[in-house]
């Protein structure tokens, strides 16, 4: 080998392992993809939207959100878990694609755990129990639509925006701790699933909040409880489903986070979520988050934290999961 050649390699050692740190220096450059696993006008998507705009102007650059629609937020997850950790594509996740799904999928061709890097908790998200007020005119009341299905055991069915959604597992929980037996009916998201309930094919939906309020300011369902401890700002004539269903310590809430591939730069990883912290915590956004979504500010303020919740959350849905005898293939 040339002299020249050996005095070269070693340089071109030391600015090739300089590139990704120069990279980092940089990020980012160009627009940024924000992929979520719903349709339009799911209650992720409607988050999405709403901090893309923000973190666009904080960052500088555009964060396009885009979904990928399928498999209970499988297909979302999987691609996030397989792209290339460079900091211009993260994730819209949810309690259900990385915490239910863990245990109600056989088989996932991703990790929940371990294909991720841990950005930002965005909040705990609720659901409100709604029925047709033209087609189910007779349940006035929780008690009477726990009534009706008591005495007619497996005739009530329930809509879910898909399989291991909050919207599915509030369900099931409910169903569990009544002591009723009723019909799950997934749907290939929040449009299909409303008007399922609409047209009176299904009897009952636990719709997230921020969807449902104006099916509900309009008239069109009625809304018997929400599935938290505590009545909400966003519904305050709306009783719990404790208080309403005589269900003392009923609770099912479910969390919105960001996530990204795995293996990403602590950098790109500290920079998201101070700027995502920052974006939620301002007084208009948490007002927005309390009032029109119904969901509870995030107290999760680092990515280790976030770690935490989702190992736990992975060890209880399982639990009730199982429990309640809930599998998809």
């Amino acid at each position: 080998m040339k002299l020249r050649h050996r005095l070269l390699l070693p340089l071109l050692g030391g600015l090739l392992a300089a590139m990704p740190a120069l990279a980092q220096d940089n990020w980012p450059s160009r627009p940024i993809e924000f992929l979520g696993g719903f349709p339009n006008g799911s209650g992720v998507d409607i988050y999405a939207r709403r901090l893309a705009a923000p973190l666009s102007q904080a960052l500088g650059v555009p964060v396009v959100v885009n979904n990928r629609v399928g498999a209970g937020g499988n297909i979302a997850s999987d691609y996030a878990a397989k792209a290339r950790p460079d900091g211009y594509l993260i994730l819209f996740g949810t309690a259900g694609t990385h915490a239910i799904n863990a245990t109600l999928y056989r088989r996932l061709p991703f990790d929940p755990m371990r294909d991720v890097t841990h950005i930002a908790h965005l909040g705990d998200v609720p659901n409100v129990l709604i029925t047709s007020i033209q087609h189910r005119p007779q349940y006035t009341s929780c008690a009477a639509l726990v009534a009706d299905a008591k005495a007619r055991p497996g005739a009530l069915n329930y809509a879910s925006t898909g399989n291991g959604a909050s919207t599915h597992l509030a369900g099931a929980v409910f169903a569990r701790a009544a002591g009723i037996d009723m019909l799950h009916i997934p749907f290939p998201g929040q449009g299909p699933a409303v008007t399922s309930l609409l047209g009176g094919q299904t009897d009952l939906f636990f719709n997230q909040v921020g969807p449902a309020i104006g099916l509900i300011q309009q008239g069109a369902v009625r809304a018997l409880g929400v599935t938290t401890p505590q009545r909400l700002a966003a519904l305050p004539d709306v009783p719990t489903i404790a208080e309403a269903c005589n269900l003392p310590g009923f609770e099912s809430t479910t969390w919105y986070g960001v996530f990204g591939p795995p293996g990403m730069p602590a950098a790109i990883q500290q920079r998201l979520n101070t700027e995502i912290r920052k974006i939620i915590e301002a007084p208009d956004f948490r007002d927005w988050l309390v009032n029109n979504q119904g969901i509870s500010p995030s107290t999760i303020r680092t990515p280790e934290e976030f770690r935490r919740v989702h190992e736990q959350d992975i060890a209880r849905w399982g639990e009730v999961i199982r429990a309640a005898g809930a599998q998809v293939d």
